[in-house]
């Protein structure tokens, strides 16, 4: 006798348009940045706006491709899903990595190779620094939500937050369902 248990292969569909990496827009830098070039976009599209033939869809042409153009040039697409508790500066750091680690690959000389190999391992060991610091801080920040929340018996939030601390994530189990649309209870129904 063979047991068996049947779920259903859930597969997701790849998104045609891509999102703007929103998170750099807490760093300040980005933001005046991301305001700035916003602002000089709209003063050159200001004289577009005012003239007397232009229909409502053309002012949202140009202004939804100004705001698209400055996201793109300002805070680029997400290109990787980063975990939440990762700061902008580690980020930074990051990718700052990754261009010692082309300038590695990139080397010619042994000289030049074991410069650049030096470089990426300080800049290595800054990432690895700055990753565990930022961990440490997001796990106390949310240690005092929870101990907040039980303090003042908000048990959603107690729950939320002991959930997220946990790390484990379940995809929910799905119920096999039968030919008319009716739930299967019956282990042995749902073999057949």
């Amino acid at each position: 006798m063979m047991k068996l248990k049947l779920k259903k292969h859930w597969t997701t569909r790849r998104t045609i348009s891509q999102k703007f990496n929103t998170a750099f827009l807490q760093d300040t830098n980005k933001l005046n940045k991301f305001k700035i070039v916003l602002s000089n976009k709209f003063q050159a599209f200001h004289d577009l706006l005012d003239e007397e033939g232009t229909t409502v869809e053309s002012n949202w042409k140009v202004i939804k491709d100004a705001i698209t153009s400055t996201c793109h040039e300002v805070l680029g697409h997400r290109k990787h899903h980063h975990n939440e508790w990762i700061t902008v500066d580690t980020l930074d750091t990051i990718q700052e990595r990754r261009n010692k680690k082309a300038a590695i690959n990139t080397s010619r000389a042994r000289a030049e190779r074991a410069k650049a190999q030096a470089e990426y391992t300080e800049v290595n060991k800054q990432v690895k620094r700055s990753i565990r610091t930022d961990q440490r801080e997001y796990v106390e920040d949310l240690a005092t939500t929870a101990e907040k929340a039980a303090r003042e018996g908000n048990m959603r939030q107690l729950y939320d937050t002991t959930k997220k601390l946990s790390g484990h994530r379940r995809k929910p189990e799905r119920p096999v369902k039968s030919k008319e649309g009716k739930v299967i209870t019956n282990i042995g129904e749902q073999q057949n």
